[in-house]
């Protein structure tokens, strides 16, 4: 669970300038707009809508930019049509990639996804040849310089969190069962906890340790993946000692 919890670390610093640039909107407005197509605009009848505008709030999105998503989602204002994909391959040194898409053209998009793969000693895989590595959990994200451990940890698990990690120097890591993250989010907020990020994730059953040049390649690759339009998200199963880590990504 390590290098998914570090990688992810860096990834919430960047989304902080990503936001700035309003890339981060791309994303959450395809979100919304294909969780509203699939489960319809009414946010408390489409858990998965809820959660996407939870995170569109978190960015600092208008809330304009939400309704017009929705809309757009459910017909009632045109837009593109996404269509939404999992590739799964491989990154350096075996590392398993499962990768969550979204994109209007999907041959333009895994093309580019297998060039960027094979540019950073990585291939694509065949459907499933990764999924089993990972297991399917809810995440929330809490400041640690408001919140005393033992205080959070007691609270997180009387609401139904499985685990609380420290591991990150900025967060604690509330893990939840998938299904139950936004009952746990609520009932960790009535105690007054305020929460940074609450996101379903899918973490792996085991990590695979990197260092020197495949350490180096494997970051990179993260980062151009993470940079893609098209991707929502990746999940990887590697592990880099934390200065390593911290030197490669800064």
């Amino acid at each position: 669970m390590s290098g998914h919890s570090k990688w992810h670390s860096i990834k919430h610093k960047k989304a902080k300038v990503d936001a700035q640039r309003g890339k981060i909107f791309t994303r959450l407005i395809k979100e919304i707009t294909v969780a509203a197509r699939m489960g319809g605009g009414d946010v408390e009848m489409n858990p998965r809508l809820r959660t996407a505008i939870v995170a569109a709030k978190s960015a600092n999105m208008p809330a304009k930019n939400m309704d017009n998503a929705i809309k757009k989602g459910t017909g009632e204002l045109p837009g593109v049509v996404y269509e939404e994909i999992v590739y799964e391959g491989y990154g350096p040194g075996g590392v398993a990639l499962y990768i969550n898409v979204m994109t209007d053209n999907k041959n333009r998009t895994v093309a580019e996804i297998r060039y960027l793969l094979s540019k950073h000693g990585g291939n694509l895989g065949e459907s499933g040849c990764v999924a089993w590595i990972f297991e399917k959990k809810g995440l929330i994200r809490v400041n640690k310089q408001n919140y005393d451990e033992e205080e959070l940890f007691m609270i997180a698990l009387d609401a139904g969190a499985e685990d609380v990690q420290s591991d990150d120097e900025e967060f604690y890591d509330i893990y939840t069962e998938f299904e139950n993250m936004e009952s746990v989010k609520a009932e960790i907020e009535k105690n007054g906890v305020q929460i940074e990020e609450a996101v379903q994730t899918k973490i792996p059953q085991n990590t695979i340790k990197l260092d020197g040049k495949q350490a180096e390649q494997m970051i990179k690759l993260m980062e151009m993946l993470d940079d893609h339009d098209d991707i929502q998200d990746v999940n990887a199963n590697f592990d880099i000692d934390d200065e390593v880590l911290a030197q490669l990504a800064g």
